[in-house]
């Protein structure tokens, strides 16, 4: 049994992946754990009903792989105009965000289709153990994180308010966000059947059609004929080679790793050693070229692996010259074998309900307004969304093994590629780079561009978990003070 190394959200995921490693699993085995029970206990972040990738690397050095489990567009099982079942919020939350909820924001889930593909190709326990730790945190409750804390203090009436079962769950009896325990009626009982029929059980299992027929009975156009018919998707990831690493990440339909991966390119080694001005320098204007494109180019590309090749050839090609030119959680582990998994999910800002007789919040990626340029229902039904995640993984030539990834929005890509800056080529150990002060150019390009650099540690930012294995056996991990990070090195002598 290998010795593993992992980064998770919170002090229950952590010990959810140590709890499977020591019953004999791996790096994946660890890391799916780990990101089930941040589905059941980072509310408003992520749940079971949503969308997700996972990035491998084999323990056999072959090519790294990504198993997309992201969001389709829903809406076979019904001919209702579209546009319905939803209305806007405007919030205060990340410097102000305007969302999309209710039954119409929900979209088809995915991760979990994902976990289980990952879970076939490379786990070593059965399922039912993988699933095992978040029952228990569903049954014996749990407290909100500090991430959940925050965002529900902004959202808890407008988002979580309006359905009754959600606003019993997080508020206390003067409707304010909730200090006790939150144990959610049915949730366990559902990961349960997830435990015992595997992922189907979301799909065209019970749960899965108490979802659909929720959603449809308020409104929405999530049915049981789109889930029946998702489908987790395998595809080679996308690889950048910097000095003596190859790191792989998500690629299309994802638009995050394409923006890692053409980050990481303009910055062509930089920094070395202690940043600089001209490093900062350097930063912001790749920032500003690859997020500019991004929003110019491939938020609203009918063809985004088309476009994102063409782009990555004119990075390769011009380099420096193409500077010129026009909510989520993550969890990282890698093992003594050389398996590294990275994994990252989300569902949105939520749309608000929980799916009756199941104890699912359910999400809102329909209405994540800067995840759909074409609006609302803008897509035709088994369309996969846009996303910004970046799960990522490298291989050293010397045998070591990298895992890293961050939740944070538009932060994703900036903060997952200055770590990686800060760790392969400027000297930095892993904890110093996840440390690191970040820089960030929010609406990159357009006139109320706003070059933001952090002062402090900020959940803005970003929350960067990472792990690395060396050959000798020696495992690192690192994870973001800027969020409840916590990290677990898994010893098996």
């Amino acid at each position: 049994m290998p010795d593993v190394a992992i980064a998770a959200p919170n002090e229950a995921a952590a010990d959810a992946g140590e709890q499977v490693v020591r019953a004999g699993g791996n790096a994946v085995d660890a890391a799916l754990a780990a990101a089930l029970v941040t589905m059941v206990n980072e509310v408003g972040i992520v749940s079971l009903s949503s969308g997700g990738f996972v990035t491998v690397q084999p323990a056999d050095g072959t090519g790294a792989y990504t198993v997309d489990g992201w969001m389709d567009m829903p809406g076979r099982d019904t001919d209702r105009p579209l546009g319905r079942g939803t209305w806007d919020v405007t919030t205060a939350y990340g410097g102000g965000v305007d969302v999309t909820i209710g039954p119409g924001s929900v979209a088809v889930h995915g991760a979990l289709a994902a976990f289980g593909e990952t879970h076939a190709r490379e786990g070593r326990l059965g399922w039912a153990e993988i699933v095992a730790p978040a029952i228990a945190v569903a049954r014996e409750g749990f407290r909100l994180s500090s991430a959940s804390r925050y965002y529900l203090d902004h959202v808890h009436d407008d988002v979580f308010g309006w359905d009754d079962a959600s606003r019993a769950a997080v508020h206390d009896s003067l409707g304010e966000v909730t200090t006790d325990p939150v144990v959610v009626p049915d949730l366990a009982a559902s990961l349960e059947l997830i435990a015992a029929e595997g992922p189907a059980a979301m799909y065209d299992g019970e749960v899965g059609r108490l979802i659909a027929a929720d959603v449809l009975d308020r409104g929405g156009l999530l049915g049981p004929a789109d889930l029946a018919a998702y489908e987790a998707v395998v595809r080679p990831s996308l690889v950048t080679s910097i000095d003596d690493w190859t790191l792989a990440t998500a690629p299309p339909p994802s638009v995050g790793g394409v923006c890692v991966a053409a980050m990481l390119r303009l910055l062509d080694g930089h920094p070395r050693g202690p940043w600089s001005s001209d490093d900062v320098d350097r930063l912001v204007r790749v920032q500003r070229a690859v997020l500019g494109h991004r929003l110019d180019v491939l938020d609203g590309t009918d063809d985004l692996a088309r476009d994102a090749a063409a782009y990555l050839a004119l990075v390769d090609r011009d380099h420096l010259g193409a500077l010129e030119s026009g909510s989520t959680v993550h969890v990282s582990a890698t093992d003594g074998d050389g398996l590294a998994c990275s994994v990252t999910v989300s569902s949105g800002y939520g749309s608000g309900m929980i799916a009756r007789g199941t104890g699912i919040w359910l999400n809102n990626c329909l209405g994540e307004q800067e995840l759909n340029p074409r609006g609302l229902h803008g897509v035709t039904p088994g369309t996969r969304l846009l996303s910004n995640m970046a799960p990522t993984v490298g291989r050293h030539v010397d045998g070591s093994v990298l895992a890293i990834g961050s939740p944070g929005a538009d932060r994703i890509t900036t903060a997952i590629t200055q770590v990686l800056a800060g760790f392969v080529s400027g000297g930095l150990s892993l904890g110093e780079a996840v440390h690191h002060p970040r820089v960030h150019v929010h609406r990159a390009g357009r006139p109320s561009e706003e070059v933001k650099v952090e002062t402090e540690p900020s959940m803005y930012y970003g929350g960067v978990g990472a792990t690395l294995t060396r050959p000798d056996g020696r495992l690192v991990a690192a994870a973001d003070p800027r969020r409840d990070g916590a990290v677990r090195l898994v010893r098996l002598d």
